[in-house]
């Protein structure tokens, strides 16, 4: 059972910048592909970014792309997301993922494909 810990939300006025970090406690990390989410309230969880093991492969959603970066450093067993150019709509609780399987473009930004969560973080966007 892999638990994963989300770190690094909080308060931003828009325009700035935070990353969040997502640390794992298994080694076995290394060998999945990770991803970010975000819930807004009264919204569905929705899919931010994802990245393959290896780091090879990246998918953003439309929505983020160019601002936010995934990232991966698997010595530190831990996946991070730099988030630039922050508006008040990112508000949200963001959570990362871990999924055991192949990093599959068709089914990576689907919450159903991931197999482990963290407990997620907030993060407020202030206009």
């Amino acid at each position: 059972q892999v638990q994963l810990v989300e770190s690094g939300g909080g308060l931003v006025q828009a325009g700035g910048s935070l990353r969040l970090s997502c640390a794992a406690s298994e080694r076995t990390f290394r060998y999945y592909a990770m991803g970010w989410f975000r819930q807004a309230p009264g919204k569905e969880r929705e899919f931010v970014a994802a990245i393959s093991w290896n780091d090879i492969s990246t998918y953003y959603a439309d929505s983020v792309k160019g601002r936010f970066t995934i990232s991966r450093d698997n010595a530190k067993n831990t996946v991070y997301l730099q988030m630039n150019s922050l508006k008040p709509e990112d508000t949200a609780v963001y959570y990362c993922a871990a999924h055991k399987g192949p990093f599959v473009y068709a089914i990576i930004a689907s919450p159903s494909t991931y197999d482990y969560w963290g407990q997620g973080t907030q993060v407020t966007v202030s206009s």
